[in-house]
């Protein structure tokens, strides 16, 4: 049995050969429900950049793979795991989310 609700589809990416992100406590960006996404950012053991997206929005598996293949292009991490909730944002939301994760945990330089 899922633990993922009915409704939401479950899309899961993988990036290998990254620049690893060190140790880092956990970030937390955006709110489900203002601006209909978040955007957690976690250290774990590995060389990867495993994506996980729980989306309301079923059917656009194409271009979460865009959005997350540009993330990967502009900041390659190694040793993180991604946990997005959406709930319909945009693409330019999305990319904006991960953005300001990743400048937390660079201690605010994007």
């Amino acid at each position: 049995m899922s633990d993922v609700p009915a409704g939401l589809e479950t899309l899961d990416f993988s990036f290998s050969g990254g620049r690893p992100a060190g140790a880092f406590a956990p970030v937390l960006v955006g709110v489900v429900g203002s601006g209909n996404l978040e955007v957690l950012l976690e250290a774990v053991d590995g060389h990867d950049c495993a994506v996980r997206v729980e989306t309301s929005a079923r059917g656009f598996e194409a271009i979460w793979q865009a959005v997350m293949d540009d993330f990967n292009a502009r900041h390659a991490l190694a040793g993180v795991r991604v946990s997005i909730n959406d709930m319909g944002a945009t693409p330019a939301v999305v990319s904006l989310r991960l953005d300001q994760a990743v400048a937390e945990i660079q201690g605010g330089r994007p």
